[in-house]
């Protein structure tokens, strides 16, 4: 952690830092639902932050919490200096709580974890520590994971061996929510739908360095969880859209053009040889399913080919509407 913060800050830079709104770590947390456990999840992360040699700030972000998470958020964000109360106007969904996070934190590190008070904050400085070694993301893996067998523990190895093999992030623990950031990362993710889930693959898009710790995990003490075996077709649905982004992000023709290609080569090597049999050979074809195959092959091709065209299109102006260049720098030396 020495690389990542100054180990020794007299009191008036730490205060002057304050006043810039500047910070070395910004913790971010999303919250539904949970007003029992608040006061005691804030208590523990500011008991862990406070034994660490850095400045911070605690960002909570309420994600339209009917139960009247927002008012004791807004109760303890007037009365703590270092904490900030994020009140989203309905329920989003965690993705779009923690892109809100990510947008306020002020801090040179974003950590992440849960407000249902699974995730262990003095897990944070072990995260910092790894993260010093020169990575850009530390996720967590809750290797002694405490919740159902069936209904969480099973769906997620599954979907977390699935998410590896296709994104090649190998991590044990995609769904873990407990992870840190060096800023510049958090500052190239556009976060939509429910991709919260696949931060390291498109962290990994982006270039960045990634690894994993065992952290604490346990069992949930109020409230019930928010997941469960209905998200399964969403994040496979996700699933593909990160590998398109991954493998066809800034070349969207080369999927779009070959697929469009082969079926115009198909279509028009059907159409030949139905000439052929029409023209040379004097045989009918009207009523032959390979006169209607090649028409619907030559149809289809020209769509893709041109769906192509207008990705590529599409793909320039995302990159130079935002002036998004199509690489990262990790550095320069001269």
């Amino acid at each position: 952690m020495n690389s990542l913060f100054s180990p020794h800050r007299s009191s008036t830079a730490i205060a002057q830092s304050r006043t810039a709104q500047t910070y070395d770590l910004s913790v971010v947390v999303p919250i539904y639902n949970e007003h029992e456990s608040i006061h005691l999840l804030i208590e523990r992360i500011i008991q862990v932050l406070q034994t660490m040699s850095c400045t911070y700030e605690l960002i909570c972000v309420d994600d339209g919490s009917t139960d009247g998470s927002s008012d004791v958020l807004k109760q303890i964000a007037q009365q703590q200096p270092d904490i900030k109360a994020v009140l989203l106007r309905r329920n989003y969904g965690q993705t779009a709580a923690m892109a809100a996070g990510f947008h306020q934190a002020a801090g040179r590190v974003v950590v992440t974890l849960d407000g249902d008070l699974q995730n262990d904050p003095a897990d944070i400085p072990r995260l910092l520590d790894k993260l010093s070694e020169g990575y850009d993301l530390v996720s967590g893996w809750r290797k002694d994971r405490q919740d159902h067998a069936v209904t969480r523990l099973l769906p997620s190895k599954i979907a977390n061996w699935l998410i590896g093999h296709v994104t090649g992030v190998d991590l044990h623990d995609y769904g873990c929510s407990l992870k840190a950031y060096r800023t510049e990362v958090v500052r190239d993710l556009n976060l939509y739908g429910e991709l919260h889930r696949f931060l390291p693959a498109l962290a990994f898009i982006e270039g960045a360095r990634i690894t994993e710790i065992p952290v604490g995990h346990h069992a949930r003490q109020f409230g019930k969880s928010k997941y469960g075996l209905g998200r399964t077709l969403r994040v496979i649905m996700d699933l593909l859209t990160i590998y398109f982004m991954k493998t066809f992000l800034t070349r969207p023709m080369h999927v779009f053009g070959v697929f469009g290609l082969g079926c115009i080569i198909t279509g028009t090597a059907i159409g030949l040889y139905l000439s052929f049999e029409k023209f040379i050979l004097l045989n009918t074809i009207g009523d032959r399913p390979l006169l209607m195959l090649a028409v619907v092959l030559l149809i289809s091709g020209v769509q893709l080919f041109s769906f192509g065209l207008l990705a590529e299109l599409m793909m320039r102006t995302y990159h130079e509407s935002q002036q998004r260049p199509i690489y990262r720098i990790r550095e320069i030396v001269e």
